[in-house]
């Protein structure tokens, strides 16, 4: 209800919440997301049909991919994601992540397009490492989107994925300019910890590498993009030190991130052994 006690427009809704993705909601409304989803999408070979598939979408945040599994006919789609105080981030970041975040479930972006939607995505709190047949089942389709970065050991979340993946994998995630550039053949990575709400940086041969380690079997694997911001990008993404002082790095990287977005590449991937 809104303070003069008359309901609330979805638009107020909207308006309410600070969203990670740009999406499309009915009534002409566009969110105003921390990354430009929409654009990004038609960046990316998304399958164009999933008709009848299951699908999984991994750390859903406000579900602009799983609603697009939706759109696009799949027959059941699953988002996972955890609570904020669950983040596998580096301590520092996921302690101020949590403190600058506190919102009611009812204000989450994900409830409010999913409503709106008329949607029929299943949430469920669940951690990718903790993925498995038994708890959850398998699937035709799973995508996981600018998370492996954020993760303590991304190998394992990739081996969990693997556990429950009877079809193909679709990841998108951040990767280094300055390392995909200077080392385009050996896989390196940056550890970005503790300040920062990010583990490690791959260059492309790192991020690609990742899923073999996985045990998991590269079908096609992209050109590296950038992903541009959002009109809700903001400090959010900057955590303080325990010395006061702002974690971003080399004023190259900021200036090139803040003009162009942020260097991202895209795997589709399969088990190596089918199930």
């Amino acid at each position: 209800m809104s303070l003069s006690g008359s309901p609330q427009t979805l638009a107020d809704r909207v308006a309410s919440v600070t969203w990670y993705h740009s999406m499309s909601l009915p009534g002409g409304l566009v969110t105003r997301g921390t990354f430009d989803t929409l654009s990004q999408l038609k960046r990316l070979p998304f399958p164009e049909t999933l008709e009848g598939q299951r699908c999984l979408d991994v750390a859903t945040a406000d579900g602009f991919w799983a609603f697009e599994m939706e759109r696009r006919g799949a027959a059941e789609v699953v988002a996972i994601d955890v609570p904020t105080e669950r983040l596998d981030w580096p301590g520092r970041a996921a302690q101020t992540r949590a403190a600058s975040e506190v919102a009611r479930p009812e204000a989450r972006g994900f409830d409010i397009a999913h409503q709106a939607l008329g949607s029929a995505v299943q949430w469920r709190e669940l951690s990718v490492y903790d993925l498995s047949p038994d708890l959850i089942g398998e699937f035709d389709f799973v995508f996981i989107g600018s998370v492996l970065c954020h993760l303590r050991d991304p190998v394992a979340a990739l081996g969990a994925i693997g556990s429950v993946l009877r079809g193909e994998l679709f990841s998108v995630d951040a990767i280094s300019a300055p390392l995909t550039v200077l080392h385009p053949r050996q896989p390196l990575a940056r550890f970005e910890a503790p300040g920062w709400p990010l583990w490690w940086v791959p260059n492309l041969q790192a991020y690609r590498a990742l899923f073999g380690a996985a045990s998991l079997e590269v079908l096609e694997s992209g050109r590296p993009f950038f992903l541009k911001r959002g009109p809700a990008y903001n400090a959010a993404f900057l955590v303080e030190t325990s010395s006061g002082r702002r974690v971003l790095g080399g004023a190259l990287r900021r200036a090139v991130s803040a003009r162009l977005g942020n260097l991202h590449a895209w795997v589709r991937a399969t088990a190596c052994c089918p199930k």
